[in-house]
């Protein structure tokens, strides 16, 4: 099986606005489904069942060598099963561009029909040979053939479906990669009892669940050479598929992410948690051994590991919506750690499957939010270079963790420690490769909290209470109000003024008190703030002076107009908040975006808006709105716009529950339509405005 890491899809944020934006999904709807297309279907169901094969070849193959090595002692045992790892992983490494360029070459139907007719014949020859010489031969041949079929695989799905209907072919594709994976540990499971019937029904004729479980995988193979072979519509035309050498992709990815801290953490908080997940996948099956367990439980262990990251992945970020994704990262990855570190202590089978659960659950979540984040983080221009490089460095540290994690534990050895008359304690060579792993994600979520907290000055245990109270934590006294307060965030030439006006209208309509705002400039200060802020003749303005500048305006509309707006019970409305701040002066000006969000806090008081509206438009598209530019930010050069769009989208998907992001590229009508059914699910029940407060407004400037 090669291991794929898909990167996320170049349009996340659409898949994001359709989660967030009401109305949105529909106006962007696709007919008919992919999966209508007969063609795709076809190849789709060939696919699910070769991951299928893969999953359940990879349980089948590390059960069998630890049979066959049993009686050979703690060491060639564990060593053994480190070995089919390794000869798994070495070809795609070793020779994956070479192989890449071959299959440029050769009729893709054709090769994948042979390619499935090869690995039907070499993994049936392995129940039937029944040594382990052959398996480590038979498997480096099976995963040379599977280069082959691969890139002969990803080259198709673009020539079968149309382009506007890619991105869910691929989403379909990595659906079946990795949801297999449970289904073929449940599958080997349960392939242990008919096994066993059979041997007590028959005596003498011993059918072992790994042999049922090859044969089963190299059907598997068959069927898909028939799908395959009567697939037509696969043209002939090559379009080069080939990939450039592991070594070439790291080089050139360090060059992409070195200078992006938070970039940086990503990728080391989500290697290392992949270096301690191949440390316990490494002695895995020896481990299960000692638990008393057979090959049926060594399949529950695999699979409670996939349903624990399915888990993780769906219902984590859900269940800690108010905490800071960057914090709820590091924050899984240490608890992995923690729970690698009981599963190593406690011999009881029950309990380890349980918390086997529980440790996937943990990787489902750091793995989610870190694709997620370096999605957002990394321009859309180096996102695939990234990603690449993120897949070439884990295939190498899982290869070197996979080779080294059984050596260790054999070279420790069994141990016993006595703890009285009739007690001994067992300490193994698994038990300490899985204690090394647990001491490593324990390190590298530790390391991740710090390098990438965006909240610093906040205690963590504090605010993951209150995330799990479904709040978030804020220092400072709260507002106790009966108001509404709704920022409209975006960059220059957005429309989100526009839009905050409308806003404001419509809310007026609705019968509520109404103050319409912005920053800078709703004060008599403010307003002498934002001539020296925006003049375009102040250029030379320093950034941290600008920073402070802003925070001074803030902290002055804060205490006089948006605090005693929300006391009363008045809807507030801002064009700008501290979100601005963060973007413009954090991402746009290079400076210490932890060290901005502290200032802000403490002038606003730790106040955040009940919902925080960002208007996303491409740089390029705002600023040709401007016949020319008007104020000092709007003269800054695209590649600063761009940070500050970036920035934005990252903190809208870093709290979800709190933002809205909307495509500013539609009719302002249909947007505000978008912003008007998100603001009905937080409205109170209006209350009429007085006479004195409905006519509460600041003049309104172009963005």
């Amino acid at each position: 099986m090669r291991l794929e890491i898909a990167p996320l899809p170049s349009e996340h944020l659409d898949t994001l606005n359709t989660m967030t934006t009401p109305g949105r999904a529909s106006s962007r709807r696709k007919s008919p489904h992919v999966l209508a297309n007969p063609a795709f279907r076809r190849l789709w169901t060939a696919m699910s069942m070769c991951s299928l094969g893969d999953w359940l070849n990879i349980i089948a193959l590390t059960a069998l060598a630890g049979n066959l090595t049993q009686d050979a002692g703690y060491q060639v045992q564990s060593l053994a099963i480190g070995g089919v790892f390794v000869v798994k992983m070495l070809p795609a490494i070793i020779l994956g561009p070479l192989a890449g360029a071959f299959a440029d070459r050769f009729d893709r139907r054709l090769a994948m029909v042979c390619a499935d007719i090869l690995r039907f014949a070499l993994v049936l020859s392995i129940p039937l040979v029944g040594l382990y010489q052959w398996i480590i031969i038979a498997t480096f041949l099976v995963e040379c053939v599977n280069l082959f079929w691969v890139p002969a695989k990803d080259a198709t799905v673009p020539n079968l479906v149309p382009k506007e209907r890619l991105e869910e072919a691929n989403q379909l594709n990595l659906l079946v990669t990795y949801g297999t994976a449970p289904i073929a540990a449940v599958l080997f499971a349960v392939l242990a009892i008919p096994t066993g019937l059979v041997s007590g029904l028959i005596p003498g004729v011993a059918v072992e669940p790994t042999t049922l479980a090859l044969i089963i995988n190299a059907l598997v193979y068959l069927a898909s050479a028939f799908l395959i072979f009567t697939l037509r519509g696969i043209p002939r035309d090559h379009v080069g598929i080939s990939t450039p050498s592991v070594l070439k992709q790291i080089v050139d990815g360090w060059r992409f992410v070195g200078a992006n801290r938070v970039v940086r953490g990503l990728i080391i908080g989500m290697l290392g948690a992949f270096a301690a997940g191949g440390a316990v996948v490494g002695v895995a099956r020896v481990y299960v051994e000692e638990l008393q367990g057979g090959d049926a439980a060594y399949g529950t262990v695999f699979g409670a590991v996939f349903v624990g990251m399915a888990c993780g992945m769906f219902f984590g970020p859900r269940l800690l919506r108010e905490l800071s994704r960057r914090r709820l990262f590091g924050l899984a990855i240490f608890t992995a750690g923690v729970v690698l570190a009981a599963i190593a202590l406690i011999h009881n089978l029950v309990i380890v499957v349980m918390l086997t659960v529980l440790l996937g659950a943990c990787a489902g979540i750091a793995w989610i939010i870190g694709y997620t984040m370096i999605g957002l983080e990394v321009e859309d221009r180096l996102l695939g270079r990234t990603f690449a490089f993120l897949q070439s460095m884990a295939r190498v540290v899982l290869l070197l963790v996979v080779a080294v994690a059984p050596t260790l534990a054999g070279l420790f050895g069994r141990h016993e420690v006595k703890m009285g008359p009739e007690l001994a304690y067992r300490f193994h060579g698994s038990n300490f490769v899985m204690l090394l792993g647990a001491a490593l994600a324990v390190t590298v979520g530790i390391l991740a909290l710090r390098h990438m907290d965006d909240r610093k000055g906040v205690p963590l245990l504090a605010d993951l209470l209150a995330a799990v109270r479904g709040e978030r934590f804020v220092p400072g006294e709260p507002v106790q109000s009966r108001g509404l307060f709704v920022a409209f965030e975006g960059g220059d030439g957005s429309g989100k003024t526009t839009q905050a006006r409308m806003f404001a209208i419509w809310l007026r309509d609705q019968g509520f008190d109404v103050v319409q705002t912005r920053e800078p400039g709703a004060t008599k200060v403010g307003m002498r703030l934002r001539a020296i802020l925006l003049d375009a003749t102040h250029q030379g303005l320093s950034s941290r002076a600008e920073a402070l500048m802003y925070a001074a305006d803030r902290a002055e509309h804060v205490e006089k107009v948006i605090r005693p707006a929300l006391q009363r019970g008045a809807m507030v409305v801002s064009d700008r908040y501290v979100d601005s701040s963060l973007a413009y002066q954090g991402a746009g000006r290079a400076l210490d975006r932890a060290e901005v969000e502290r200032l802000n806090t403490w002038a606003t008081g730790g106040l955040l808006p009940d919902l925080t509206v960002v208007i996303d438009v491409p740089p390029e598209v705002a600023l040709a709105r401007f016949a020319s530019p008007a104020d000092r930010m709007e003269s800054e050069p695209l590649e600063f716009h761009e940070r500050v769009r970036r920035e934005f989208r990252a903190l809208a998907a870093a709290d979800p529950e709190r933002y809205l992001v909307v495509d500013g590229t539609q009719p302002p009508e249909e947007i505000a339509r978008i912003v008007q059914d998100r603001a009905r699910e937080i409205l109170p029940d209006p209350i009429p405005a007085d006479a004195e407060s409905a006519t509460s407004t600041i003049p309104i400037v172009r963005d």
